[in-house]
């Protein structure tokens, strides 16, 4: 059993009897831990004193007539953003229904970092305490934007992009930039950096540092994995039980239906669909294809009975891939609920 993840405030949460995540005093606590929310030495004595009641108890009432009274403007801001997230997460019934919440009516109203963040909590709760460590590292693609470099050979390679960010700054070379520069897989084959079937275990030792890249190529060991995590993702959330499998090319006469994975992929999934011509290069910024097929007919509209879904990922412009799980949420086929 392996408890990866410790510092997503994942353990602070109780599942119900559904197995959906139930917030908690705990939980809530964490926030005023977050720099947002912590004292420093120049917290001014009313904000000290509102930090330490919430620490008391995380659901107090706190008036805007005392956030105004705050010395930090920034600080006031903070607390109102938060004070808002949080009566929205008391009033929905789990952690889930309110990530639903999120993306329904006229757009997302709370910070990314905390979307990402919930993002984080779910998939550690999906993927439990046996979780598999290729599953485990394709499961930050949910939440932790990768950088994506093509090497030669046509070998695609993820890599968490705030850690090549921060070696960049630094002036350093690590052994993930050197990868992602260098010409042939094979020539790191045997370095830990990069994470592979042979391996695999080397994750639980670094499961936070995200400093593992991984071969997002059709047909090998971490895609499968990946469809496997979206099968879970979807079972947890929706019901509904389905089987994901990786393609080069569709080539449906009768494609009916697709869900792009991120925004990249929904544009060009799109254009394919309407048979308009592509570029070249903008066919190659598909990282993979997949076939999705309802394993119970009777959730799928009937319009769309017996027939697959197509998905994708694609890098983008600034060649990042920036899944967004929800798509597979509120963009599948299903039928209505009587």
């Amino acid at each position: 059993m392996k408890n990866f993840w410790p510092q997503s405030a994942y353990k602070t949460l109780k599942p119900g009897p559904d197995g959906e995540l139930l917030v908690t005093d705990e939980f809530l606590c964490t926030y005023l831990q977050r720099p947002e929310l912590s004292l420093v030495p120049e917290s001014c004595a009313v904000e000290q004193s509102i930090h330490a009641r919430l620490l008391a108890n995380p659901r107090c009432d706190v008036g805007e007539e005392e956030i105004g009274q705050m010395a930090d403007a920034d600080i006031q801001e903070n607390y109102r953003v938060w004070l808002r997230y949080r009566a929205r997460l008391l009033a929905a019934t789990s952690l889930e229904s309110f990530y639903m919440s999120l993306f329904k009516g006229e757009g997302v109203d709370v910070p990314p970092l905390f979307v990402s963040q919930l993002a984080q909590i779910f998939v550690r709760h999906i993927l439990g305490e046996d979780a598999h460590p290729l599953e485990t590292r394709m499961g930050e693609l949910f939440f932790r934007t990768q950088k994506i470099t093509l090497l030669e050979d046509g070998i695609v390679m993820g890599a968490d992009e705030e850690v090549v960010a921060r070696h960049l700054q630094a002036g350093e070379t690590g052994n993930i930039l050197d990868l992602l520069k260098s010409k042939s897989l094979a020539m790191r084959s045997a370095d830990l950096d990069v994470l592979h079937e042979q391996n695999a275990t080397e994750y639980w030792a670094r499961n936070e540092d995200f400093d593992l890249a991984v071969q997002l190529n059709f047909g090998h060991e971490p895609i499968n994995h990946f469809c496997r995590l979206v099968e879970k993702w979807i079972e947890h959330f929706l019901g509904v039980k389905t089987r994901i499998t990786p393609m080069q090319q569709i080539s449906d006469p009768k494609w009916s239906w697709h869900v792009g994975l991120d925004a990249a992929a929904t544009g060009i999934l799109n254009k394919l669909y309407n048979k308009e011509v592509l570029e070249a290069e903008e066919l190659e910024k598909i990282i993979c294809l997949f076939r999705l097929d309802f394993i119970d007919e009777s959730a799928v509209a009937k319009a769309q009975a017996g027939k697959p879904v197509y998905l994708a990922i694609a890098l983008n412009e600034q060649q990042q891939l920036k899944l967004k799980p929800q798509n597979l949420l509120f963009n599948l086929p299903l039928a209505k609920a009587s």
